[in-house]
Protein backbone atom coordinates (compact mmCIF):
# COMPACT_ATOMS: atom_id res chain seq x y z
CA UNK A 1 0.00 0.00 0.00
CA UNK A 2 1.20 3.56 -0.68
CA UNK A 3 1.05 5.96 1.94
CA UNK A 4 -0.86 8.44 -0.32
CA UNK A 5 -2.61 7.83 -3.44
CA UNK A 6 -4.47 11.01 -5.10
CA UNK A 7 -6.50 11.14 -8.36
CA UNK A 8 -8.32 13.99 -10.20
CA UNK A 9 -8.23 16.58 -6.95
CA UNK A 10 -9.63 19.52 -7.07
CA UNK A 11 -10.76 22.72 -4.67
CA UNK A 12 -12.36 25.55 -5.67
CA UNK A 13 -12.37 29.14 -3.68
CA UNK A 14 -14.93 31.04 -5.76
CA UNK A 15 -14.20 31.84 -8.76
CA UNK A 16 -10.50 30.78 -7.73
CA UNK A 17 -9.42 27.16 -8.80
CA UNK A 18 -6.93 26.37 -6.30
CA UNK A 19 -5.91 23.12 -7.32
CA UNK A 20 -7.03 21.29 -10.72
CA UNK A 21 -7.17 17.92 -11.28
CA UNK A 22 -3.59 16.98 -9.17
CA UNK A 23 -2.45 13.06 -9.41
CA UNK A 24 0.49 11.96 -6.46
CA UNK A 25 1.55 8.44 -5.51
CA UNK A 26 3.61 8.99 -2.04
CA UNK A 27 5.16 5.77 -1.61
CA UNK A 28 5.69 4.18 2.16
CA UNK A 29 9.19 4.97 3.65
CA UNK A 30 10.15 8.31 1.12
CA UNK A 31 11.06 11.33 1.33
CA UNK A 32 8.57 13.79 -0.97
CA UNK A 33 8.84 17.32 -1.68
CA UNK A 34 6.33 19.37 -3.00
CA UNK A 35 7.78 22.92 -4.65
CA UNK A 36 6.16 25.11 -5.65
CA UNK A 37 5.85 29.43 -5.64
CA UNK A 38 3.55 31.47 -3.54
CA UNK A 39 -0.63 30.63 -4.30
CA UNK A 40 0.37 27.16 -6.37
CA UNK A 41 -2.09 24.90 -4.61
CA UNK A 42 0.41 23.37 -2.39
CA UNK A 43 -1.09 24.35 0.90
CA UNK A 44 -4.30 23.75 -0.13
CA UNK A 45 -3.24 20.33 -1.43
CA UNK A 46 -1.34 19.36 2.27
CA UNK A 47 -4.13 20.25 4.04
CA UNK A 48 -6.45 18.45 2.41
CA UNK A 49 -4.06 15.06 2.90
CA UNK A 50 -3.76 16.17 6.38
CA UNK A 51 -7.52 16.27 6.92
CA UNK A 52 -7.68 19.77 7.30
CA UNK A 53 -9.51 20.86 4.53
CA UNK A 54 -12.24 19.77 2.58
CA UNK A 55 -12.08 19.04 -1.31
CA UNK A 56 -14.89 19.57 -4.54
CA UNK A 57 -14.09 16.17 -6.23
CA UNK A 58 -11.28 13.51 -6.54
CA UNK A 59 -10.17 10.28 -4.86
CA UNK A 60 -7.63 10.80 -1.84
CA UNK A 61 -6.50 7.63 0.67
CA UNK A 62 -3.45 8.84 3.14
CA UNK A 63 -2.54 5.63 5.05
CA UNK A 64 -5.39 3.72 3.29
CA UNK A 65 -8.02 6.18 4.83
CA UNK A 66 -9.73 8.82 3.22
CA UNK A 67 -8.62 11.77 5.28
CA UNK A 68 -11.68 13.75 5.20
CA UNK A 69 -13.80 10.62 6.97
CA UNK A 70 -11.12 10.00 9.10
CA UNK A 71 -11.06 9.78 13.06
CA UNK A 72 -8.54 10.30 16.01
CA UNK A 73 -7.18 6.72 15.34
CA UNK A 74 -5.60 7.72 11.63
CA UNK A 75 -4.81 11.10 13.41
CA UNK A 76 -2.68 9.43 15.42
CA UNK A 77 -0.86 7.64 12.92
CA UNK A 78 -0.33 10.71 10.98
CA UNK A 79 2.42 13.83 12.49
CA UNK A 80 2.12 17.64 11.47
CA UNK A 81 4.97 20.33 11.69
CA UNK A 82 3.78 23.75 10.52
CA UNK A 83 5.01 26.36 9.07
CA UNK A 84 4.26 28.24 12.59
CA UNK A 85 3.90 27.13 15.99
CA UNK A 86 2.71 28.38 19.08
CA UNK A 87 4.48 27.21 22.05
CA UNK A 88 4.27 27.13 25.94
CA UNK A 89 6.78 29.55 26.51
CA UNK A 90 7.13 29.09 30.38
CA UNK A 91 7.17 25.43 30.05
CA UNK A 92 10.47 23.30 29.97
CA UNK A 93 11.58 20.91 26.97
CA UNK A 94 10.98 17.55 28.48
CA UNK A 95 7.27 19.34 29.93
CA UNK A 96 5.79 20.28 26.90
CA UNK A 97 6.86 16.71 24.77
CA UNK A 98 5.47 14.78 28.00
CA UNK A 99 2.16 17.19 27.52
CA UNK A 100 1.88 15.97 24.10
CA UNK A 101 2.69 12.69 24.17
CA UNK A 102 -0.71 12.08 26.55
CA UNK A 103 -2.89 13.35 23.76
CA UNK A 104 -1.26 9.92 21.64
CA UNK A 105 -2.22 5.93 22.54
CA UNK A 106 1.36 4.95 21.82
CA UNK A 107 3.82 7.62 21.87
CA UNK A 108 7.51 7.35 21.48
CA UNK A 109 9.25 7.41 24.97
CA UNK A 110 9.20 11.60 25.61
CA UNK A 111 13.39 10.88 26.38
CA UNK A 112 13.64 8.82 23.23
CA UNK A 113 12.38 11.65 21.47
CA UNK A 114 13.86 14.63 22.77
CA UNK A 115 17.37 12.59 21.70
CA UNK A 116 16.84 12.04 18.23
CA UNK A 117 15.80 15.51 17.93
CA UNK A 118 19.00 16.97 19.52
CA UNK A 119 17.66 18.43 22.38
CA UNK A 120 19.00 16.38 25.52
CA UNK A 121 20.80 19.13 26.53
CA UNK A 122 18.01 21.06 26.33
CA UNK A 123 15.24 18.67 28.55
CA UNK A 124 15.09 21.35 31.27
CA UNK A 125 15.24 24.36 29.62
CA UNK A 126 12.24 26.80 29.29
CA UNK A 127 11.34 27.05 25.92
CA UNK A 128 11.51 30.66 26.22
CA UNK A 129 15.00 30.36 26.36
CA UNK A 130 15.67 28.59 23.30
CA UNK A 131 17.15 29.90 19.91
CA UNK A 132 14.56 29.56 16.95
CA UNK A 133 16.37 26.48 15.51
CA UNK A 134 16.00 24.54 18.84
CA UNK A 135 12.38 25.53 19.11
CA UNK A 136 12.13 24.43 15.55
CA UNK A 137 13.04 21.14 16.89
CA UNK A 138 10.73 21.26 19.90
CA UNK A 139 8.31 21.47 17.07
CA UNK A 140 9.17 18.43 14.96
CA UNK A 141 9.42 16.38 19.01
CA UNK A 142 5.77 17.52 19.43
CA UNK A 143 4.69 16.27 15.46
CA UNK A 144 6.87 12.88 15.79
CA UNK A 145 5.98 11.67 19.45
CA UNK A 146 3.13 10.00 18.52
CA UNK A 147 5.41 7.87 16.43
CA UNK A 148 3.78 8.85 13.12
CA UNK A 149 3.84 6.73 9.96
CA UNK A 150 3.65 9.69 8.07
CA UNK A 151 5.00 13.11 8.53
CA UNK A 152 4.20 16.45 6.75
CA UNK A 153 7.01 19.08 7.16
CA UNK A 154 5.73 23.06 5.94
CA UNK A 155 8.33 24.43 5.16
CA UNK A 156 10.78 23.21 8.11
CA UNK A 157 13.93 25.46 7.95
CA UNK A 158 12.28 29.08 6.69
CA UNK A 159 14.62 31.62 9.20
CA UNK A 160 17.55 29.33 9.61
CA UNK A 161 21.23 30.09 9.58
CA UNK A 162 22.61 27.78 7.33
CA UNK A 163 24.34 25.49 10.00
CA UNK A 164 20.90 25.12 12.21
CA UNK A 165 19.55 23.69 8.74
CA UNK A 166 22.08 21.47 8.13
CA UNK A 167 21.91 20.01 11.70
CA UNK A 168 17.44 20.09 10.40
CA UNK A 169 18.72 17.95 7.65
CA UNK A 170 20.65 15.46 9.46
CA UNK A 171 17.61 15.26 11.58
CA UNK A 172 14.86 14.74 9.01
CA UNK A 173 17.35 12.06 7.20
CA UNK A 174 17.40 9.97 10.70
CA UNK A 175 13.57 10.01 10.75
CA UNK A 176 13.82 8.92 7.00
CA UNK A 177 16.10 5.92 8.01
CA UNK A 178 14.09 5.07 11.11
CA UNK A 179 11.14 4.55 7.69
CA UNK A 180 8.91 7.34 8.39
CA UNK A 181 6.99 8.72 5.29
CA UNK A 182 7.89 12.15 5.40
CA UNK A 183 5.85 14.96 3.01
CA UNK A 184 8.26 18.18 2.91
CA UNK A 185 7.16 21.26 1.11
CA UNK A 186 9.97 24.16 1.11
CA UNK A 187 11.16 27.25 -0.82
CA UNK A 188 14.78 25.84 -0.92
CA UNK A 189 15.57 24.15 -3.70
CA UNK A 190 19.42 22.96 -1.89
CA UNK A 191 16.98 21.41 0.73
CA UNK A 192 14.79 19.68 -1.48
CA UNK A 193 17.77 18.38 -3.36
CA UNK A 194 19.05 16.98 -0.09
CA UNK A 195 16.24 15.23 1.86
CA UNK A 196 13.89 14.07 -0.96
CA UNK A 197 13.97 10.96 -3.01
CA UNK A 198 11.16 12.37 -5.25
CA UNK A 199 9.98 15.50 -5.38
CA UNK A 200 6.73 17.10 -7.90
CA UNK A 201 6.28 21.06 -8.66
CA UNK A 202 2.95 22.09 -8.57
CA UNK A 203 2.01 25.54 -10.07
CA UNK A 204 -1.20 27.08 -11.39
CA UNK A 205 -3.21 23.87 -8.94
CA UNK A 206 -1.26 21.76 -11.38
CA UNK A 207 1.17 18.88 -11.40
CA UNK A 208 3.97 20.43 -13.84
CA UNK A 209 6.78 17.90 -13.40
CA UNK A 210 7.59 14.99 -11.03
CA UNK A 211 10.84 12.81 -10.52
CA UNK A 212 13.85 12.57 -8.87
CA UNK A 213 16.27 15.48 -7.78
CA UNK A 214 18.31 14.25 -10.96
CA UNK A 215 15.95 13.81 -13.19
CA UNK A 216 12.95 15.80 -12.82
CA UNK A 217 12.11 18.26 -16.40
CA UNK A 218 14.71 16.36 -18.11
CA UNK A 219 17.80 17.36 -15.91
CA UNK A 220 19.90 13.90 -16.26
CA UNK A 221 19.46 14.31 -20.35
CA UNK A 222 19.46 18.43 -20.92
CA UNK A 223 22.40 20.00 -22.92
CA UNK A 224 25.21 21.46 -21.00
CA UNK A 225 26.68 24.83 -21.30
CA UNK A 226 30.27 25.36 -22.22
CA UNK A 227 31.73 28.59 -22.06
CA UNK A 228 35.61 29.67 -22.23
CA UNK A 229 37.97 32.21 -23.91
CA UNK A 230 40.56 32.31 -26.46
CA UNK A 231 42.65 34.92 -28.71
CA UNK A 232 39.13 35.45 -30.59
CA UNK A 233 37.12 36.09 -27.41
CA UNK A 234 34.45 34.93 -25.55
CA UNK A 235 32.46 31.67 -26.22
CA UNK A 236 29.88 29.74 -25.15
CA UNK A 237 28.11 26.75 -26.79
CA UNK A 238 25.01 24.00 -25.56
CA UNK A 239 26.12 20.83 -26.03
CA UNK A 240 25.11 17.09 -25.42
CA UNK A 241 28.88 16.25 -25.22
CA UNK A 242 30.22 18.52 -22.83
CA UNK A 243 33.21 16.36 -22.76
CA UNK A 244 34.04 15.94 -25.98
CA UNK A 245 34.08 20.13 -26.44
CA UNK A 246 36.73 19.92 -23.35
CA UNK A 247 38.74 17.12 -25.01
CA UNK A 248 38.86 19.05 -28.03
CA UNK A 249 39.99 22.18 -25.82
CA UNK A 250 42.39 20.58 -24.49
CA UNK A 251 45.65 21.64 -26.38
CA UNK A 252 44.58 25.49 -26.99
CA UNK A 253 45.25 28.30 -25.31
CA UNK A 254 41.97 29.15 -23.57
CA UNK A 255 41.47 30.17 -20.08
CA UNK A 256 38.34 30.65 -18.09
CA UNK A 257 36.96 26.98 -19.10
CA UNK A 258 33.49 25.86 -17.43
CA UNK A 259 31.17 23.55 -18.14
CA UNK A 260 27.56 24.23 -16.27
CA UNK A 261 24.71 21.68 -15.95
CA UNK A 262 21.36 22.69 -15.31
CA UNK A 263 20.78 22.98 -11.72
CA UNK A 264 17.45 21.77 -9.91
CA UNK A 265 16.98 25.46 -9.34
CA UNK A 266 17.31 26.27 -13.35
CA UNK A 267 14.92 23.46 -14.21
CA UNK A 268 12.38 24.66 -11.45
CA UNK A 269 12.58 28.08 -12.77
CA UNK A 270 11.74 27.09 -16.47
CA UNK A 271 9.10 24.76 -15.07
CA UNK A 272 7.22 27.71 -13.11
CA UNK A 273 7.98 30.02 -15.92
CA UNK A 274 6.17 28.24 -18.24
CA UNK A 275 2.77 28.23 -16.36
CA UNK A 276 2.67 31.47 -16.24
Amino acid sequence: MNAIEVRGLRKRYGDTHAVQGIDLTVERGEVFALLGPNGAGKTTTVEILEGHRDRDEGFVKVLGTDPGEAGRAWRARIGIVLQTATDAAELTVRETVRHFAGYYPRPRRVDDVIEVCGLAEKADARIRSLSGGQRRRVDVALGIVGDPELLFLDEPTTGFDPQARRQFWALVQTLAAEGTTIVLTTHYLDEAEALADRLAVIAGGRIVAEGTPATLGGRATAAATVSWTDADGHHEISTDDPAGVVARLAGQAVSGLKVHQPSLEDVYLDLIGATR
